[in-house]
């Protein structure tokens, strides 16, 4: 059930608990099953009110991935401003992805779950963002590749395995039992940079000709 939450009378911070509010809902129900009556009805504000603000649910929906991805997207450049070793960077570029969407899981949910639900002109504007996003990150993982800190496989497959990574997160982190932010980014950085396999030479059984995960022989 979405909360109940005094509606601001800033346009702006109206606008901000709208996006906010009609996340949880599309979360709930998904894009599809949420009208904007489920809309006028969690936030508080009026079908004519909302109409103020968008001109339709796929609009509503756009806005919530654009502030979404553009909040994002900045955050990490401030971020980034001044700090020029790799591994601080990457770290930096995990804790700011993971530091948001833990205390954004709607968001998080709605950006995975109703990510081809926006058509054009929408799905395309939010695709330009997606792409600047992806360049950083991919300009972070050369830079570290280039000081041989990197795993050495495809450095697309590489970058969006750590985004995998990271969306994931939703799924399954339980605040109070799952670590912060702060160690989960940890926890990624070191997965991505060396894996599960502890230090020295690889497990050479693990490899056998013919023994793949799962097989059972």
């Amino acid at each position: 059930m979405v909360s109940s939450i005094p509606i601001p009378r800033d346009s702006e911070a109206k606008l901000q608990h709208i996006l906010r509010t009609a996340s949880q809902v599309f979360a709930q129900r998904g894009f599809a099953g949420a009208s904007m009556r489920d809309i006028s009805r969690a936030t508080g504000v009026s079908l004519a009110g909302l109409y103020y603000y968008f001109e339709n649910k796929q609009h509503l929906l756009y806005l919530i991935q654009n502030t979404t991805f553009t909040f994002v997207l900045e955050s990490l450049r401030l971020r980034l401003r001044g700090v020029h070793e790799p591994p601080e960077r990457l770290r930096l570029l995990v804790l700011n992805h993971i530091e948001y969407f833990l205390s954004h899981p709607n968001e998080m949910k709605v950006l995975s779950h109703e990510e081809d639900a926006l058509g054009d002109p929408y799905g395309e504007k939010v695709q330009a963002i997606k792409r600047r996003y992806y360049a950083l990150a991919r300009e972070i993982f050369d830079s570290i590749a280039a000081e041989g800190l990197a795993p050495q496989i495809h450095p697309r497959i590489a970058v969006l395995s750590l985004f995998g990574m990271m969306n994931w997160t939703y799924k399954w982190h339980k605040p109070g039992v799952d670590p912060d932010a702060a160690e989960l980014t940890a926890a990624i950085v070191g997965l991505f940079l060396h894996g599960v396999l502890p230090s020295g030479p690889e497990p050479k059984h693990m490899f056998r000709e013919g023994i793949t995960a799962g097989d059972p022989r």
